[in-house]
């Protein structure tokens, strides 16, 4: 029977059972106190820097989302004024041509009525000037028949002469 003995080994002692039960919790108490207390802080510690972080970044996407949007707005608007001023400016060109073109057409307008004032003083003196050579070639031509008597023959060359040097003056 010699099996007893050796199972003696794997015996129950309850006082090496509570004496490691002791030291477990000893170990457990002395982990929890200088161990998990200093991990759970550095854990804690960590765990709000990150949560910081994380705020930190949510605001900054806040503020670059906000001034986005105002930048979306100011280019909005300034995109409105440029339209606004490419219009001012095109009635603008268009007025000012619009009164150089009157300018050119009252001018124009002076300018032929000028013409057409020049062209009858022109007119009025060739007139009178013709007037002037009709009347000295009349008085000519009473002189010559003054002179003499005139025959039928006669008076049917000068009035021909006559009309000879009228087509002449023109």
């Amino acid at each position: 029977m010699e099996m007893p003995n050796q199972l003696s080994f794997l015996s129950i002692d309850i006082g090496t059972i509570f004496f490691t039960l002791c030291n477990l919790l000893i170990l457990v108490w002395v982990f929890k106190h200088f161990l998990f207390d200093r991990v759970h802080k550095i854990l804690d510690q960590r765990q709000n820097e990150v949560s910081e972080t994380y705020k930190k970044a949510d605001e900054a996407l806040e503020n670059a989302k906000n001034l986005e949007s105002e930048y979306t707005g100011l280019m909005e608007n300034a995109r409105e004024e440029s339209a606004e001023m490419v219009k001012a400016a095109t009635k603008k060109a268009q007025s000012h041509s619009e009164q150089i073109i009157a300018d050119a057409k009252s001018e124009a307008a002076a300018i032929k009525v000028r013409a057409e004032e020049d062209i009858e003083r022109e007119k009025k003196r060739a007139q009178n000037e013709l007037r002037g050579e009709i009347s000295e070639l009349a008085v000519l031509v009473a002189e010559k028949v003054v002179e003499k008597e005139i025959s039928e023959a006669d008076h049917d060359r000068f009035i021909n002469d006559f009309i000879e040097n009228v087509g002449d003056l023109k």
